[in-house]
């Protein structure tokens, strides 16, 4: 009877974030979101004044049923010509469960404004394509199990529902980074038209999300990497960063900082809104911890990076928290023969 209450007790919960989008739905959420930068604000596409690919991973509350795992891959590129940036953007996002899914296929286009010379302005708009479905064969219901003992009988249930188990829709997200050589703060907002997501042939409209977000880069003493002809300098730095994300009646804040020694990078910061409480409990979610290891050649970069939730909320650690991965590689595409401009990069952390 445990075993059936709680089954009983997470398909309640998976319905009401399913079905009930208009109140509770929100965002998957990535620990290491400048590791996603698409993600987080399609200002950003093009930000390194490169060409850049990346994949993200998450993985979370693994050790129960209802977990969620997201995957999310994207490419941009700095056209210097115009001035303008363009990036591509899919994502993917499973609840385990039932097997919710949700797939997204963005395209964006930034534009960069240089308002003095250490000072600038990139404003970015985002269009895309949401694919939401769910495998109703994977949900048990009351009339499937023995009302005495609890085991589950081996029979179909007698429940309908009034659905193809598909959702298809179009979305509109805008946002816009302000800038300098040293520090930045950013504002997105997603889902403008809040379309409806409903699979079941009702009235859920997705929720718009708003996200601000910035940091400071303290550039330290640089380091030495290799020796003699080989030896190059490599950076050292301290980069505190934030974001605080509002969707439905949602918030959701993470503050931290990044200590950079290249070839590793190091980070720690906090998940939660201490000041607003939920049912008169605090509102504190997750410590995340991030190891990553960047390496610059001599035209391009890499950076990996590997960083886990450990759980703070009463959900507990018996979740097992979230593991996440990033991988992200930039590289040059420009003319090589023409001279370099000066222009400002958005000193984000990488992770």
């Amino acid at each position: 009877m445990t075993k059936l209450m709680y089954r009983f007790t997470l398909l309640l919960c998976f319905l009401m974030l399913a079905f009930e989008g208009s109140v509770l739905a929100q965002d998957p959420q990535f620990s290491q979101f400048y590791a996603a930068p698409l993600y987080l604000n399609p200002a950003l596409a093009g930000s390194t004044g490169q060409a850049r690919a990346g994949i993200n991973y998450r993985n979370q509350w693994p050790a129960i049923d209802a977990n969620f795992t997201t995957v999310s891959a994207y490419f941009d590129y700095y056209l210097e010509d115009y001035k303008s940036s363009i990036g591509a953007i899919i994502t993917q996002d499973r609840e385990g469960l039932a097997g919710l899914r949700s797939f997204s296929l963005g395209l964006q286009y930034g534009y960069e404004l240089k308002l003095n010379d250490n000072l600038a302005f990139r404003p970015g708009v985002q269009v895309a394509l949401f694919n939401r479905d769910i495998n109703f064969g994977r949900l048990t219901f009351g009339d499937q199990y023995d009302p005495t003992t609890g085991a589950f009988l081996d029979q179909p249930t007698a429940e309908t529902f009034r659905s193809n188990s598909k959702k298809t829709f179009v979305d509109l997200s805008l946002g816009g980074v302000l800038f300098t050589r040293v520090a930045y703060l950013g504002l997105s907002v997603w889902h403008l038209t809040e379309p409806n997501q409903s699979i079941i042939d009702e009235s859920s409209p997705l929720p718009m999300k708003f996200s601000v977000h910035g940091g400071f880069k303290f550039y330290l003493k640089q380091g030495v990497q290799g020796a003699g002809a080989y030896a190059k300098k490599v950076e050292r730095s301290i980069a505190p960063a934030f974001q605080y994300r509002h969707q439905g009646k949602f918030d959701q804040m993470d503050v931290g900082l990044y200590f950079t020694a290249a070839p590793l990078v190091v980070g720690a910061w906090y998940r939660g809104v201490p000041f607003k409480k939920i049912e008169d409990y605090m509102n504190n979610e997750s410590i995340v911890l991030l190891l990553g290891f960047t390496q610059l050649g001599a035209k391009d970069a890499i950076n990996i990076g590997y960083s886990f939730d450990y759980t703070i909320s009463k959900l507990g650690t018996g979740s097992g928290g979230a593991h996440e991965f990033s991988l992200v590689y930039t590289w040059p595409m420009r003319n090589p023969r023409k001279p370099p401009r000066d222009k400002l990069i958005i000193p984000c952390p990488d992770f």
